[in-house]
């Protein structure tokens, strides 16, 4: 090979975006953020369900994610469900993200940024992609500064590919109702858990899957308003408790898979291996062939 070869392919290689020197772990802190700004190998996207709220004010440097090209609200419209590999590949390129760029993704409401998260992992993107602690709230509240310029940049350049091993179906779960290493956890708040919301408007049965652990997802965080997660070992308490041992496969769902996806992040940020349901009770609670339990006891 010769030496203007080498030169030519070790030009065309520092020409694509290659991954931070320093990987960032999950969970990143508005200070690791902060430093990485201008960082090529770095992509910031702000996600929302309104293009309206990122001009009013976004991280400096963050491009728009319109949450709309990652989620639809299903069919029957009340639910919430995954958009194809397609769309969600071009929903990617159009926020500027191309090959071996780090993702990080965050928004005014944690459920936004989970759910992305969460998506990008089940798209393939697993260690590329992470979620900005506290969000936006947490950003401001630590006096980073803010724009309302919306960068310049060119459509990305992604391939993505989806994984098979961390969504799951209601008849995946149902086999596994008695497996004491599947760890069911359930992130919604007690009137619906416990079956006394009387099912999702009546359209589905009340209560919960049988041996799901209630763990509403806002105890993983200070608050809604301040989503900063609690330190890892609060976490490991609060998992633990919701029968989530070391070694145990966790699932999480919730009502149509939003709150679930803060779980999912949970943990796997613990590192669990971890899988979501995204039908949740929308799905589970509308099969008449599916057993549910009411009340506070899982079983």
């Amino acid at each position: 090979m010769t030496k203007s070869l080498l030169v030519v392919i070790l030009a065309s290689w520092l020409a694509l975006p290659q991954p931070p020197q320093e990987t960032p772990g999950l969970l990143v802190s508005a200070d690791w953020l902060s430093d990485h700004l201008t960082d090529p190998q770095v992509v910031i996207l702000h996600a929302d369900m309104q293009r309206s709220r990122y001009e009013a004010g976004h991280i400096p440097g963050a491009h728009f994610l319109d949450m709309n090209q990652i989620v639809w609200e299903g069919d029957p419209a009340w639910g919430t469900e995954m958009r194809s590999l397609a769309e969600i590949n071009d929903a990617l390129a159009m926020g500027g993200v191309s090959e071996g760029q780090h993702i990080v993704v965050y928004a005014s409401n944690p459920l936004f940024a989970a759910r992305v998260f969460m998506t990008l992992e089940v798209m393939g993107l697993r260690g590329s992609v992470s979620m900005l602690d506290g969000g936006f709230g947490g950003w401001q509240e630590d006096g980073h500064e803010i724009s309302i310029e919306a960068p310049t940049f060119n459509r990305g350049s992604i391939s993505l590919m989806a994984q098979d091993d961390i969504l799951v179906t209601a008849d995946w779960i149902h086999q596994r109702l008695a497996d004491p290493r599947t760890a069911l956890v359930d992130a919604r708040p007690d009137d619906e858990y416990t079956g006394e919301d009387g099912g999702l408007g009546g359209t589905a049965h009340p209560g919960h899957i049988p041996g799901a652990a209630q763990m509403y997802w806002e105890e993983l965080v200070v608050s809604r308003q301040s989503p900063t997660v609690h330190d890892l070992d609060q976490l490991t308490e609060l998992f633990v408790s919701a029968g989530a041992e070391e070694g145990d496969t966790v699932v999480a769902y919730c009502m149509v898979g939003w709150r679930a996806s803060f779980t999912y992040f949970t943990a796997r940020l613990l590192g669990y291996e971890t899988k979501f349901y995204d039908g949740s009770w929308r799905d589970w609670g509308t099969r008449e062939d599916l057993p549910y339990v009411l009340g506070r006891s899982p079983r």
